[in-house]
């Protein structure tokens, strides 16, 4: 979450309230303006904090056409049914709400079958607010098993993790919670994500695992997992250091089991410790959920798990956060319930198709250059094409938002700070019709873009945010 701070002082403005609000009475109902920035003295009727705040959230962008998101941002009627009736159940009372227990019990045994677990029955996982809570339960088991294998040296010697620059912020995270050492593989040439051989050179006897990305946030692209880990085969072979991978599936984990079957990624690769994904982005469930699974009880140290007596049941628990509603694993329960294999995988064939067209298209504008196209990940990323001087990606983004259209520009890392590009997420609900209206949106704005004298963006930090 991003941290906010309070106001530098209390702001005198009030939100004022609309005569028509009053529920009997329009002018009784406008008797007291109530402040923005501390609490009212007097309740409000309902009708009008609704309104308030409704009207306030307009300003908002809207979610379909926001391109620059992972996140499911439509489900079915039904589903939002089926979270309606449960946003008010805990998920963390397994005694008194056994059925939700139940489903997040069968919805970890459907992931193990998909992932190719040795012996699903012997994986062991649990639900997670999302790919960041799961990311950090991963790395936490990783540091522990290395603590225990070095314990005649930990914690004098300092464990370090190895990545590639492109990964998600949650493991620069995870690093600096809980001081491990993140030791990262830059991007070179037009390769976007980690080398395995260089991953492997990285390593040494305090490294407590290599995260491999099933679908990189900055251009769509699988990470060689079966890659790194032959890479990594052949180190222990050299040296004798067992080096564990987790995959840090977010997205592709939840793609490529239904379009990249012959890929091999997941538990069919033995040093494959650990996989997460977020339920909330190609697992097509609303913001709030994702997935961390361990290939058995092995690779989840039995000292990390708490068995706490709660409200008169003995619950094992692995998680950094505690009561959260039951929502979004009963929509994750009814979504796979839903749509089973074959409904999966229309759905995410369909998206992929959207991305690889939409790229194509934009890439016969001529004014652009593709980095990827969309088939992998159903994300591509873009850059201006050689010899357009008069504008740039972020005059791009800028003027996209002004018809409703949230996509990001950002630069890339090193070492590749000199390319700075757009990115497109396609989701389910993102459909054929409405990437054809977003080509006419920006095949209409190219003339303008090409009239200026010079890209207009002075600060290309602030210009637009990259959040993964």
């Amino acid at each position: 979450m991003a941290l906010h701070r309070g106001p530098e002082r209390h702001e005198a403005r009030t939100v004022s309230v609309n005569p028509f609000f009053g529920a009997a009475d329009p002018v009784g109902g406008m008797a007291e303006a109530p402040p923005t920035h501390r609490l009212p003295d007097a309740p409000l009727p309902p009708a009008t904090a609704y309104q308030l705040v409704h009207d306030e959230l307009m300003l908002d962008g809207n979610s379909r056409l926001n391109l620059a998101t992972f996140v499911t941002t439509w489900m079915e009627p039904q589903a939002g049914v089926l979270m309606a009736e449960c946003r008010d159940k805990n998920m963390i009372d397994k005694d008194e709400y056994p059925r939700t227990a139940e489903l997040e019990r069968r919805c970890v045994a459907m992931l193990a079958d998909l992932w190719n677990a040795p012996d699903p029955s012997a994986a062991v996982g649990c639900s997670t607010t999302g790919s960041s809570e799961a990311c950090m339960l991963a790395g936490m088991a990783l540091k522990r098993r290395w603590a225990r294998r070095n314990a005649d040296r930990y914690p004098g010697a300092r464990p370090n993790l190895v990545m590639g620059i492109n990964v998600q912020v949650c493991w620069e995270k995870f690093c600096a919670f809980w001081e491990v050492e993140a030791r990262q593989v830059p991007m070179e040439g037009d390769r976007f994500h980690l080398d395995p051989q260089a991953a492997a050179e990285l390593c040494d006897e305090n490294t407590i695992g290599v995260v491999g990305i099933l679908g990189s946030t900055f251009d769509g692209s699988y990470e060689p997992v079966a890659e790194l880990c032959a890479a990594l085969d052949a180190l222990q072979e050299r040296t004798g250091l067992d080096i564990p991978v987790h995959v840090d599936g977010a997205s592709g984990g939840m793609v490529a089991p239904f379009l990249d079957e012959d890929l091999v990624w997941d538990f069919r690769l033995p040093r494959v410790a650990s996989i997460n994904c977020s339920g909330h982005k190609y697992g097509l469930v609303y913001p709030g959920v994702g997935w961390a699974l361990w290939r058995d009880r092995e690779a989840l140290p039995e000292e990390l798990v708490f068995r706490v007596n709660y409200l008169g049941g003995e619950m094992p628990t692995f998680a950094l956060n505690f009561s959260r509603p039951g929502a979004q694993v009963v929509a994750q329960y009814y979504t796979f319930l839903r749509l089973g294999r074959e409904g999966y995988r229309a759905v995410q064939r369909t998206t992929r198709d959207v991305a690889c067209s939409l790229a194509g298209r934009i890439a016969a504008l001529g004014d652009f250059r593709l980095l990827t196209r969309g088939d992998q990940l159903p994300v591509f990323a873009l850059t201006t094409a050689d010899g357009i001087t008069s504008y740039d990606v972020f005059d791009v983004s800028r003027r996209l938002r002004e018809g409703g259209w949230l996509v990001p520009a950002y630069t890339f890392p090193a070492h590749r700070e000199d390319l700075s590009v757009l990115r497109i997420v396609c989701r389910n609900g993102f459909s054929h019709d409405l990437a054809d209206l977003f080509l006419d949106d920006l095949t209409r704005l190219l003339p303008e873009l090409r009239l200026q004298p010079h890209p207009l963006t002075r600060d290309k930090g602030a210009a637009t945010g990259f959040h993964h």
